[in-house]
């Protein structure tokens, strides 16, 4: 409904935002240029941050800039199961088939990889997203895929992204190998105060206006609600200009959004 009332031609809190079409906070240029230089190095890399802080759009936006003749993107969201799941799902994204026994699983998954790299000459990139719920097997299954001890290069480049958890994990001594071959750290960081500002009128814009609709204290308070967390600050919005709206308001007030709290707690 306040689509017609602010005269918005899409709704600006959609969460399938193409990834060129993203905003680009100070914290997203940092990570895009390191793993910018992951892929170069094509090395394991380890991204972690709160829950809806938009890790996920990150690694979708690294993929969208990647070119699809020279690189083949496995995104795999396993956050609980055993090897075998693990084994399955990237065989899945691999198109092979899925063998019955692990080591089968394991050598057709190498094989894949090795000829990707030698005869297609494209460079796999494996991204495995909500990495914070693995098992420990199931890591260090995960370095053994990608140790190539034998070769020169690597030749599976390696993303975990995961909640805070998964940093502390990878430094345990049980899994040592796998974090002395992390090649790129980053946390991503929820937006600050004066990011929320032009992230608002960025998602606007997409959805077809320039008008500031919500006041500098409402975006204070979109903020502070939703602790600078990009998941956190749409699903709010929304609900602010539904409640802005219902009230025939031109902007979105504090109050406005101190009511829209009320339908998402």
């Amino acid at each position: 409904m306040y689509r017609q009332h602010f005269g918005l031609t899409s709704f600006p809190f959609d969460k399938d935002i193409p990834a060129e079409e993203l905003f680009v906070s100070a914290a997203m240029h940092e990570l895009s240029v390191r793993l910018g230089h992951l892929v170069e190095m094509c090395g394991i890399g380890l991204l972690t941050g709160d829950s809806g802080s938009g890790k996920s759009c990150a690694a979708r936006a690294m993929a969208a800039r990647l070119h699809t003749g020279l690189y083949k993107i496995l995104y795999v969201p396993l956050s609980t199961g055993n090897p075998m799941d693990l084994y399955k799902s990237i065989s899945w994204e691999l198109g092979l088939p899925v063998e019955r026994s692990r080591a089968a699983l394991y050598r057709q998954i190498r094989n894949e990889v090795t000829r990707l790299a030698t005869e297609a000459r494209m460079r796999p990139i494996l991204i495995l997203d909500e990495a914070h719920g693995l098992r420990s097997d199931v890591l260090e299954e995960v370095r053994l895929l990608t140790n190539y001890a034998m070769d020169a290069q690597n030749r599976l480049c390696l993303l975990l992204c995961g909640q805070p958890e998964l940093r502390r994990r990878i430094a345990m001594a049980v899994h040592e190998a796998l974090n002395q071959r992390v090649v790129v750290r980053f946390h991503l960081p929820p937006l600050a105060r004066d990011e929320v500002s032009p992230y608002l009128a960025h998602l606007l814009r997409r959805a077809g206006t320039e008008l500031p609709l919500f006041e500098p204290a409402a975006v204070e308070a979109l903020h502070q609600a939703a602790h600078g967390l990009p998941r956190k600050i749409n699903l709010l919005a929304h609900n602010t200009l539904i409640a802005a709206a219902l009230q025939k308001a031109k902007v979105a007030t504090a109050d406005h959004v101190h009511a829209a709290l009320s339908e998402v707690s």
